[in-house]
């Protein structure tokens, strides 16, 4: 038996762990789920999974969580101390899943000898990647990757050391505006924009879908993960979604990770350790499947791509303050406030600002934070720019 804590269990990525975890149950025994605001879900999870505690990140509401489980013994906690403790808890693996900055300060503390992390927040590696993995090395913490496209590089990579890759690609579904013309993505609003073609995910990550930036966050993600250089790794676009990730080698060989697009498939893979889980999946029918289309990335229907390239290869603070920068803007997409392609043109904004300020890259959560923080409130001031130019 191994003892999980799910962060985040409320999510889609929590509740595919939750059933990865349900079909196992003599091989798993949960020890917290935590979740954002959901009481009511987060109770019925914990119900479920036999969770000896439950918290919720808001911290207004401790009361109402325990009445949705006072007909249990389940311990509960509520606000973000309440969440350091669940994930100081006795665990084998933390599944981070925990969506944007909120989740980077628990991640790292899940950091403990001996533990895997099953990573699902990409604020840990966009934000804080170097010293992330640095600190897992120190602690001996095993960081695991648990998104589709990374899980599936991690096996492809099994098949030799990382200074043999020439090429690491990482694949796209292409997004609901794939076949669409400029004209027509710019005038699209943000409900059209959600609608992805494969995927069901949050409502931010369908945004940065839709621009291809979640392809250029975890082209970062997967620096730092394996250690490969930004010259290294590639974006190929790939409308069924059934090849994650391919890894080229020096030799001529390449080996790929292939799988239906469901991501209970990689986080059985991770939760798995070195044994394969049984799942009640359908093996590939690659008879019916007949073809496999890829194609390039179009970086300027999608210039946001092109700017996260540029990120990566510059380093320092920059991922971090694009990050910080995204966030804001597809937040005012979300909200009506600014066309779709204001989003790669305030998000340029802030990157133009540190790309000359010659800072080094965080080398704490806290530094993070500082320029998460800083690069927020300069996101905010540029988004009252192009909403007075509107």
């Amino acid at each position: 038996m191994r003892k999980i804590t799910i962060l985040g269990a409320t999510g889609s990525i929590g509740r595919s762990t939750v059933d990865v975890v349900s079909e196992h149950p003599d091989k798993f025994e949960v020890e917290a789920v935590v979740g954002g605001s959901n009481v009511e879900t987060l109770a019925e999870t914990a119900k479920r999974v036999k969770a000896r505690c439950a918290v919720v990140a808001d911290a207004t509401k401790l009361a109402d969580l325990k009445e949705a489980l006072s007909d249990t013994d389940i311990d509960c906690g509520a606000g973000e101390k309440a969440v350091l403790e669940a994930v100081d808890r006795p665990a084998d693996v933390i599944l981070a899943a925990i969506a944007g900055t909120a989740g980077l300060a628990p991640t790292y503390a899940s950091l403990k000898k001996g533990r895997r992390i099953a990573l699902a927040n990409k604020e840990s590696l966009v934000c804080a990647g170097q010293s992330f993995m640095k600190a897992a090395a120190a602690i001996g913490a095993e960081v695991f990757a648990v998104d589709s496209e990374h899980n599936a590089l991690q096996q492809a990579l099994m098949a030799g050391q990382s200074q043999d890759v020439t090429i690491a690609t990482i694949t796209a579904s292409g997004g609901p505006f794939r076949t669409w013309s400029r004209e027509d993505i710019a005038a699209a609003p943000a409900e059209v924009a959600s609608r992805h073609p494969v995927w069901a995910m949050g409502a931010k990550i369908l945004i940065d879908s839709a621009t291809l930036m979640n392809k250029g966050l975890e082209l970062i993600e997967a620096s730092h993960l394996f250690d490969l250089r930004a010259d290294q790794l590639d974006v190929v676009v790939h409308p069924d979604a059934i090849v994650h990730a391919i890894a080229q080698w020096r030799d001529g060989a390449v080996t790929a990770g292939l799988a239906a697009p469901d991501m209970r498939i990689p986080i059985a893979n991770a939760l798995g350790f070195e044994r394969r889980l049984k799942m009640p999946y359908p093996v590939l029918d690659f008879v019916k499947i007949s073809r496999l289309n890829f194609e390039a990335p179009d970086e300027e229907r999608f210039p946001c791509l092109k700017l996260a390239k540029a990120v990566l290869r510059a380093g320092g603070p920059l991922p971090a303050a694009m990050n910080a920068a995204n966030e804001v803007a597809v937040a005012a997409y979300m909200g009506g406030q600014i066309k779709f392609y204001d989003i790669y043109t305030l998000v340029a904004a802030v990157c133009s600002v540190y790309a000359g300020e010659g800072v080094r890259a965080p080398a704490s959560v806290e530094d993070a934070l500082a320029i998460h923080n800083d690069a927020t409130k300069m996101a905010q001031e540029h988004l009252e720019l192009i909403l007075a130019k509107h």
